[in-house]
């Protein structure tokens, strides 16, 4: 029976080795497998290192272009507004130079057609007055 003991002794002192061996190997395993992790983060790094500088760039570049673009649409609406009063200004003075004139003419027409006018009531009253004392003449 001792020899027995034994032969089961070696068994587990055997398997005892044979599992200190695979958690050996599997630790060495996992340090290969996180040093490999490591080495593609790194290189994962400096390969999306220079995209984020250039999408730094282009949203830079972005920001630029919108800041001149607010900038020419600012300087286009002065101008419409300047353009616009300046046409304003224009049609008011055209209007004014145009209209005084015209009420100087209507009001000179309309003295002339009160002038003819007068003239002819003062000539229908002669007449009228001529045939009344042509009828008193021949009344008697």
């Amino acid at each position: 029976m001792i020899v027995w003991r034994d032969v089961f002794l070696g068994i587990i002192a055997f398997a005892t080795l044979a599992m200190a061996v695979a958690q050996i190997a599997v630790i060495v395993a996992a340090a290969s497998a996180a040093k490999r992790v490591g080495q593609l983060a790194d290189q994962l790094e400096r390969e999306v290192k220079p995209l984020f500088g250039h999408l730094n760039a282009i949203g830079r570049d972005a920001a630029r272009a919108a800041q001149l673009a607010s900038a020419q649409v600012e300087r286009a609406d002065k101008l419409f507004a300047d353009v616009s009063t300046r046409i304003d200004d224009t049609l008011n003075l055209v209007q004014a130079s145009v209209l005084a004139p015209a009420r100087e003419g209507r009001a000179l027409l309309s003295a002339a057609r009160a002038a003819i006018q007068a003239i002819r009531e003062l000539r229908q009253s002669r007449a009228r007055q001529g045939r009344s004392e042509d009828e008193d003449a021949l009344f008697i």
